[in-house]
């Protein structure tokens, strides 16, 4: 494969958007880490790895799905802000796209049946097979966003699905792959990962609204309007902050059970720069600045609990 080949595939899994598709599985690796007391180092746990392997392969199949989707569909244009897209700068061919696709599919489903097998062995047989589930599942859900005639992310579902599986499975579903249990406790930070995921779709339909409408892709930012997809912005970023307060409040026992405050300091400020921009075009820089801060969040979340016990 020659460099600009492999530069335009690297390109095209999009590595910007990667940070925050791990963010659920540190927080829910880290609780059930903390619940078990199997051990108190995240990097030696070999379920930890897997699932960030499997999450990093539904990120970029869903990037590289996206990219197809969007491309045969032509709501990649000249009209649209942000980074150009492989397909849309002619670098990939659909072709290749669709088999890149095809293997990167295959290759996240060995890793989700690996992850299964370290976490369930040969005894949880019921459990192995619920996972296998999620697993083609969460498959399934990265291609039909933009993929197909009944694409969800055309039809303004795409933040139903972000909120539950950058949400609610990853966190959930990561702190049970350790305890084999549920916790309602669990649901409140994987509440606040599904928020703040939520929430960089958001941002990136509020700055792509002009050329979503205008391609037919009816985003739920372009059902709502601008005004109103702004007023929605704000609910995500305060729904995820009280949920984070009130598991503080149920497990609180130092000061430093408060540490992943500091990530929401650049949070609020991101989210009155939003409240205060007419632009479109202006909002691409803010999308880092969500991605990482939530990314931020959930490292905070793993010193807190596996460092300073709290």
């Amino acid at each position: 494969m020659s460099t600009s080949l492999f530069t335009s595939w690297v390109m095209a899994a999009r590595l910007r958007t990667l940070p925050l598709s791990l963010s659920g599985i540190i927080v829910g690796a880290s609780i059930g880490i903390k619940a078990t007391q199997s051990s108190s180092n995240l990097l030696l746990s070999s379920i930890f790895w897997l699932a960030i392997a499997t999450t990093l392969g539904l990120q970029v199949l869903s990037n590289f799905a996206n990219d197809y989707g969007d491309g045969v569909k032509g709501t990649d244009n000249e009209e649209r802000i942000g980074p150009k897209r492989a397909i849309q700068s002619g670098l990939i061919s659909h072709k290749a796209m669709k088999n890149g696709i095809i293997l990167t599919s295959l290759v996240t489903l060995v890793l989700a049946l690996l992850l299964i097998y370290t976490a369930f062995g040969k005894d949880n047989f019921i459990l192995s097979v619920v996972f296998f589930a999620l697993g083609i599942a969460a498959i399934v859900a990265a291609i039909k966003y933009t993929v197909g005639n009944s694409a969800y992310g055309y039809k303004g579902l795409g933040d139903v699905f972000v909120f539950i599986f950058f949400g609610l499975v990853s966190v959930v579903g990561c702190y049970f792959l350790y305890t084999k249990a549920l916790n309602f406790t669990v649901f409140l930070p994987a509440i606040t990962i599904g928020c703040l995921s939520t929430a960089v779709l958001n941002l990136n339909n509020l700055r792509d609204i002009n050329s979503d409408k205008n391609s037919g892709k009816h985003t739920l930012v372009v059902k709502m309007g601008w005004h109103k997809a702004k007023v929605y912005h704000q609910c995500l970023g305060i729904l995820a902050l009280l949920s984070f307060l009130v598991y503080t409040c149920l497990t609180y026992n130092t000061l430093w059970s408060i540490l992943p405050l500091v990530s929401f300091i650049i949070l609020a400020i991101h989210f009155n720069k939003v409240r205060q921009t007419e632009e479109p075009m202006l909002l691409d820089p803010e999308l880092k600045k969500v991605a990482l801060s939530t990314f931020l969040f959930a490292i905070l979340f793993a010193v807190k609990l596996l460092v300073f016990n709290a």
